[in-house]
């Protein structure tokens, strides 16, 4: 069973138990608990802070926990219908400001217990780096003036291994230290574009920063790939075509479709965005979860970029933990100080803690395992999953088998409603993304995304493979009922 499902089935029998004692009446101790409900101090730990989250219980240090006093009756509800009126746009002119997140919470919420995650858009917690990261954040915190205030750019020392990792002429002081890739993707794209303006994205793309674009005003403006990344013919017309001054792109295991840009593709789009006056926004999410056959990779766009015409993004989030927030934006020119302002407008700066976790984590002899176990234990599951599916499944579509990142992109049979399948398939014990968010307009085909990094491994994808199948006849078996009563 997950830490987090027991956590919430023991907190959920101990709130049950609550009228037993009277207020301030003393709960059994956590040794009791551990052996009456079989679960680690850490569930019982848990537990308990849960419930004295909630007001619940009052935990005492050397005494134990107890039944907090009497809460006061609930006040009555009031009336927020006002706010419908305030929220929306005053004409028909302006940007509506309503955000949907669908597309993101459907890769950060946590499925019902007993499901198989194909949904997840991180390390399942037995790839995560954790006895590292611990380490690494014991140490940063006794480091002289660790809890002070950091510099607002970030650590020097962080700054220039992000700009060595990058590579080329780029150097420490084009670098800024983020609060991980999705805060510097938004910095990114509110700095670089006006509300209302077009900025050019991949087709498919990640939802996340279509939901950042939309909810800056934007307008995304898709642009298909292919297995070797972004078409550049078609990246030309769109520049041509909407004046855009903005393209977001992932040249790397792109998500969902794990293309990698081509080298003779490289040069064009960044040839193409100097000639249009435009920017291009390379988001490195994943680089350092390349397979182990992945061979060597392509250096960043940044890298090769003398005329500041890249806005680079690296995260050290996907290959360690989603809590491990830490990311660096590079740029050269005057749109540095841009990013820079807005940059400190909203956050002031990443904490620095984690700043000299990250700076320990990364110089450590663990860090460089845990990158080669990772590579090793993804193109396993990677192999588990594709084999998994030729053989029950094999009438899903899967064009490019990539050899980094974390999912596979696959097509569904034509006229297979999404909707449906990814139903069907959380009622079959397993749970998918639905490929429809990824477009920023209709899409072409059905489609879905599996992840085979938050599963907890071979066996769970194995299983979760012929969930699906069971999943697919029940849609087949509706179908076909459908199209009887229509009869």
């Amino acid at each position: 069973m997950h830490e987090r499902s027991s956590v919430g089935e023991l907190a959920d029998r101990l709130r049950r138990e609550l009228d037993r004692y009277s207020p301030g009446g003393k709960l059994p101790s956590s040794r009791a608990l551990v052996e009456r409900f079989r679960v680690s101090p850490v569930t019982v730990s848990r537990a308990l802070a849960q419930l004295a989250a909630e007001g619940l219980v009052v935990t005492r240090p050397g005494a134990g926990a107890f039944r907090a006093g009497l809460r006061p009756a609930p006040a009555p509800a009031g009336d927020t219908s006002w706010q419908e009126v305030a929220l929306s746009a005053e004409g028909a002119d302006l940007v509506p400001r309503s955000v949907d997140a669908s597309g993101v919470t459907v890769s950060l919420a946590a499925p019902p217990p007993g499901v198989v995650e194909f949904s997840g858009g991180y390390l399942h917690s037995s790839l995560q780096p954790e006895r590292a990261m611990s380490a690494a954040l014991a140490r940063a915190a006794r480091r002289p003036g660790a809890w002070g205030r950091p510099p607002l750019e970030g650590l020097p020392e962080l700054r220039e291994w992000f700009a060595r990792a990058i590579g080329g002429a780029v150097t420490a002081a084009e670098v800024l230290v983020s609060a991980g890739g999705q805060t510097a993707l938004t910095t990114a794209l509110r700095a670089l574009a006006p509300p209302g303006a077009p900025v050019l994205v991949e087709s498919p793309t990640y939802p996340g920063m279509l939901a950042i674009a939309r909810s800056a005003g934007l307008r995304p403006v898709p642009v298909p790939v292919d297995p070797d990344g972004v078409r550049p013919e078609l990246l030309a017309d769109a520049f041509r075509a909407t004046g855009a001054r903005v393209f977001v792109c992932q040249p790397l295991f792109q998500n969902p479709t794990g293309a990698v840009l081509a080298p003779a593709r490289r040069g064009e789009v960044l040839r193409i965005a100097r000639e249009a006056g435009a920017f291009v926004v390379e988001d490195d999410f994943v680089r350092r979860l390349a397979h182990e056959d992945a061979g060597p990779l392509p250096r960043p766009l940044a890298a090769d970029d003398p005329d500041g015409v890249v806005v680079h993004v690296g995260s050290l989030t996907k290959a360690t933990s989603p809590s491990f927030r830490v990311s660096a934006l590079a740029a050269r020119g005057p749109v540095l100080e841009r990013l820079r302002a807005i940059q400190v407008v909203d956050t002031f700066f990443v904490p620095r803690p984690l700043q000299e976790a990250a700076l320990e984590l990364v110089g450590s002899p663990a860090w460089p395992r845990h990158l080669r176990a990772v590579a090793a234990e993804l193109r396993s599951r990677r192999d588990t999953l594709t084999t998994a599916l030729a053989l029950d499944l094999p009438e899903l579509a899967l064009p490019h088998v990539p050899s980094g990142g974390y999912h596979l992109w696959l097509r569904l049979p034509d006229g297979t409603r999404e909707p449906a399948f990814t139903a069907a398939a959380l009622r079959a014990g397993v749970a998918v993304t639905p490929g429809r968010p990824y477009f920023s307009a209709e899409p072409p085909a059905p489609h879905i995304r599996l992840s085979f990094a938050a599963a907890a491994g071979a066996g769970e994808i194995a299983e979760g493979v012929r969930r699906l199948r069971s999943a697919r006849d029940e849609v087949l078996a509706e179908t076909v009922r459908h199209r009887a009563s229509r009869l």
